[in-house]
């Protein structure tokens, strides 16, 4: 129960951080179009930042099995919703960006200061697993799915500077290389400005719209419904039907952090690429938002079903 009430006090955090995005808009202090830049900087900047840090850490047998547990759950996660979309999407006729939206979450955004504040920083390390795979399928599965592209630049995906900053995360963990204290320090600094930023440019498109119409759109509320509760009750059972929470001391907690990320709202990021390639922003966002007020509710209540099963 205390899990769970920590979540509600940290999902809490981020809605008023959209908050003041929109203030920033509605008061003309920015404009919609100010947020552009700051999501450049997200994606490109601040993100590459958290996924270093993230892999800075001593290394160890246990940690290595723990983390090769988290990139299991993360993989067994998107193995069933990439095509559980597909499938409903035959059913309800889902938009790429709505397949989008179901499909990924704010892992990064939202689990990774949800992790540090409620389980600590040395469990953070095993928010990796799920970063790692969604970050791939969001520069590959998803950028195309948005943007309805059907081919995969290969060129454009290994250059792409946030699955540089993977490969350069596991190096560092792999290899125990020590990064000068003033470089880790402030690569540590940027990337923790991940979820605040994110939340202040959602809260930036929101305020060109008006508040009503975000409740009015009846779509959302399948869409939020299917992504916060449908497909994390199915992530539970299989978890707890496979064994895999058995695998270790600490995969029942490792895979918990699997459930937060895969629980969480609609990924930040693919309202960027939609707001970046001109792809329904406005809607992205309404999805977005919609999707974070209603998991104060859901994410703890996935984590009550999943500690009592």
């Amino acid at each position: 129960m205390e899990l769970s009430l920590l979540l509600i006090q940290q999902i809490c955090q981020l809605f008023i951080m959209i908050f003041f995005g929109y203030l920033l808009v509605k008061t003309k202090t920015l404009s919609t179009e100010d947020s552009k830049v700051l999501s450049k900087l997200l994606l490109f900047v601040i993100s590459p930042c958290a996924i270093i840090t993230s892999f800075t850490i001593e290394y160890t047998p246990d940690k290595l099995m723990g983390l090769g547990i988290s990139f299991l759950g993360a993989f067994i996660v998107h193995l069933i919703f990439i095509p559980l979309t597909e499938l409903l999407t035959k059913i309800f006729g889902f938009a790429p960006i709505e397949k989008a939206t179901l499909i990924y979450s704010n892992s990064g955004n939202l689990i990774i200061p949800l992790v540090g504040a409620i389980l600590g920083k040395e469990w953070v390390l095993y928010t990796s697993g799920y970063m790692v795979i969604q970050t791939i399928l969001l520069w590959t599965h998803a950028k195309n799915l948005v943007c309805n592209e059907k081919k995969y630049d290969l060129k454009k995906i290994f250059l792409n500077i946030n699955v540089i900053a993977i490969a350069i995360g596991l190096c560092i963990f792999f290899t125990q290389i020590q990064m000068p204290s003033i470089l880790l320090a402030t690569i540590d600094k940027v990337g923790s400005m991940m979820g605040s930023i994110a939340m202040i440019v959602i809260g930036m498109l929101i305020g060109e719209m008006d508040l009503k119409s975000i409740f009015k759109e009846k779509r959302t509320y399948l869409i939020c419904f299917m992504r916060l509760i449908v497909y994390p009750l199915i992530i539970i059972i299989i978890l707890k039907i496979s064994g895999l929470t058995q695998l270790t001391a600490e995969a029942s907690q490792i895979l918990l952090i699997t459930l937060l990320a895969s629980s969480a709202p609609a990924a930040a990021t693919i309202t960027q690429f939609a707001q970046l390639y001109n792809k329904h922003p406005g809607y992205a966002s309404i999805m977005n938002v919609m999707s974070v007020i209603f998991s104060i509710i859901t994410m703890p209540l996935m984590v009550m079903i999943y500690q009592i099963l």
